[in-house]
Parts: structure tokens; C-alpha cells; sequence
């Protein structure tokens, strides 16, 4: 799995880090803690939740 760090992280490390490359799914994590947990999301559902970041309506 390869890791990315979004590109409005912070300078100390506090940040998300998305993961694009596996089939079929999105995993998220926090950068802070990398062997933790993940969420895992279909892309679609993935894609919705930026839109709904972008006009300012995350979860409906």
C-alpha cells in the first residue's frame, strides 16, 4: 500500500494520509500513528466526501 499525505498537512505532522492504490478502495489513516487503524471506503463513497468538503455539506 502506498501512502500520501494530504497536501493541506501541516508542518508538524499533524495530517491524513490517503492511500489510492488498492483496487476497488480508499484507505485513510493519521499520519501520527501509521500502525494503527485505517478507514477503508469504496472510492465513490471516497469522492462524495471531497464534494461534500468542497461545497461545504461533508456527510449529507
Amino acid at each position: 500500500m502506498k501512502w500520501r499525505k494530504s497536501t493541506y498537512s501541516t508542518h508538524d505532522g499533524n495530517c491524513v494520509e490517503v492511500a489510492v492504490n488498492l483496487l476497488g478502495l480508499v484507505a485513510v489513516r493519521d499520519s501520527k500513528v501509521p500502525a494503527g487503524p485505517a478507514l477503508v471506503v469504496a472510492p465513490a463513497q471516497w469522492s462524495a466526501f471531497l464534494s461534500g468538503l468542497k461545497d461545504g455539506t461533508p456527510g449529507v
